[in-house]
């Protein structure tokens, strides 16, 4: 938090240091708003802008502060937001995503492992403020109709030591909670042209054209199987837009998502928009504004390249995997802005994805890479020197290398009551993932491990498929202040045919800036 005032009033300080010149430049306080409707910016910037900002500030960014200089431009936005969160399991922290639910009370993992069954049997409540998020996005002045801008966004979710494993603490709930760790959220420069747009640096992955068809929830995103993730990348785009329609081209590289591979992810997608048809939408908890009905559909390509299943590697072993995303927004009962009532809106998301786990929220589905068989007693045994996260690719005991398949689905409505202009709303979602070859990794339910064999992690330890649901109530009291009510409801489904469940209630308020 002390970082967020040390922004706020070094922004606020930037305007007593501009030096006033003979030509009389000068520095004021304004909105996006009515930079437009001044002629300081054209409809395209506006419009670029407006993008950038929904899934944080929505509408609300339009009269969030900017700062002008001359022909320049900066825009401070953000939310801050306070939960409050009881949970039947002590399977997550603030935010849930995909990690799996704590095996219920007379489910623990085989031995050696340590058993669960308290953690599924013991709720928890939790207060946080980690979701806090702000971001600045800079604007220089067009060019010979070259346009630049650039996006710096962070909040409070960075990575920080656990706060708990079994009996060994390596962090504490004070410092988790009350001392967060500041992460980047985006960083990234986009240069806009009459020929194509180009984008360098990390902001959403293009795979599920992310950050247009996040569903309404008051719970931290991402949420079950919900594509949610950000890279490093180059990206080039085309847009051609007419009154009616809009059809977007673009493709990307990124980041690989091995270590040590040297080929770069790539992917690419359309996205096609019936302009005059539009209706209310809220991505995440803050960010409403009136959206066109919209498609996009997206493909991923990925080079994995990995030691081979060793214990003294020699060569690598390579894998390609390929994977698809349909992605959708309908408004069922239009709505011209967002302060319309009576307004019911559709979001959905279907991906078959292999080896793409980490495009999801802490998805592993509980597997891990095999032992090495140990048939000369080593002490200590010999171990993999894995170079990759799991959950993304796994080795068979004959050192053949596998991608982890899921398919996943999201679908939710949004309705806007009709008597208070949209400041009232309610909006529902569900989810399901399911892995069509997780289980082939695994060791039997019950099967005791032979050291001097290699050897599959738990099937106890696994996830097979998960189902989540919830329902929201969300009421904005202000222009810039908004609470919401969230029921969610996880359905953990092991491979050894374990069910876990856990039920969450959440509360939350947004200031919206």
């Amino acid at each position: 938090m002390r970082t967020l005032v040390l922004g706020a009033a070094a922004f606020a300080l930037l305007a007593t240091l501009v030096p006033r010149r003979a030509d009389a430049q000068t520095a004021e306080f304004t909105s996006l708003r009515i930079m437009r409707d001044k002629g300081i910016i054209t409809q395209a910037e506006y419009d670029a802008a407006m993008s950038d900002l929904a899934t944080s500030n929505g509408g609300h960014g339009a009269d969030s502060t900017s700062l002008v200089v001359g022909k320049w431009s900066t825009t401070l936005y953000g939310f801050l937001e306070s939960d409050f969160i009881h949970d039947t399991t002590e399977s997550f922290n603030d935010q849930a995503g995909n990690a799996l639910v704590a095996r219920p009370s007379g489910h623990p993992l085989p031995a050696p492992a340590v058993p669960v069954t308290y953690t599924g049997a013991n709720g928890a409540t939790m207060f946080s403020i980690r979701n806090s998020r702000f971001g600045l996005r800079f604007r220089a002045p067009e060019t010979h109709q070259v346009r630049v801008s650039g996006l710096l966004e962070t909040d409070f979710l960075g990575t920080s030591l656990p706060i708990g494993t079994g009996n060994a603490y390596n962090g504490t709930e004070q410092a988790f909670f009350t001392s967060p760790t500041l992460r980047i959220r985006h960083a990234m420069i986009r240069v806009e042209t009459p020929v194509v747009d180009v984008l360098v640096g990390q902001y959403w992955d293009l795979f599920g054209w992310q950050g247009f068809y996040n569903p309404n929830t008051v719970e931290i995103q991402g949420v079950p199987s919900q594509l949610y993730s950000r890279d490093i990348q180059l990206r080039v785009s085309k847009t051609l837009k007419t009154d009616a329609v809009t059809f977007e081209i673009a493709a990307a590289a990124l980041r690989p998502p091995s270590r040590d591979s040297q080929v770069p992810e790539l992917q690419g997608g359309l996205r096609f928009a019936v302009n005059k048809w539009t209706g209310t939408m809220t991505a995440g908890a803050t960010g409403t504004s009136t959206m066109p009905a919209s498609i996009a559909v997206t493909g991923d390509q990925r080079h994995f390249s990995l030691p081979e299943f060793s214990q003294i590697p020699v060569q690598s072993v390579s894998k390609d995997t390929q994977s698809i995303a349909v992605d959708a927004f309908i408004p069922i009962i239009p709505a011209r802005n967002e302060t319309a009532g009576n307004a019911l809106s559709f979001t959905g998301e279907l991906v078959y994805g292999n080896g793409i786990s980490n495009l999801y929220s802490g998805l592993n589905g509980g597997i891990g890479f095999p032992t090495i068989a140990n048939s000369l007693a080593i002490n200590p045994a010999p171990t993999y020197p894995q170079n990759i996260d799991n959950g993304m690719v796994v080795y068979d005991l004959q050192g053949n290398l596998h991608a982890v398949q899921w398919t996943t689905w999201i679908v939710g409505l949004q309705y806007y009551l009709p008597w208070v202009q949209g400041r009232a709303w309610l909006s529902a979602n569900c989810s399901r993932q399911v892995s069509s070859n997780i289980q082939e990794f695994t060791a039997a339910p019950g099967s005791v491990p032979n050291p001097q064999q290699g050897t599959y992690v738990p099937a106890e330890q696994v996830r097979k498929s998960e189902d989540w649901f919830d329902v929201n109530l969300f009421g904005q009291f202000t222009p810039s202040f908004r609470a919401g009510v969230e029921y969610a409801n996880f359905n953990d489904f092991y491979v050894d045919a374990t069910h876990a469940v856990n039920h969450r209630v959440q509360a939350s308020g947004f200031f919206i800036f």
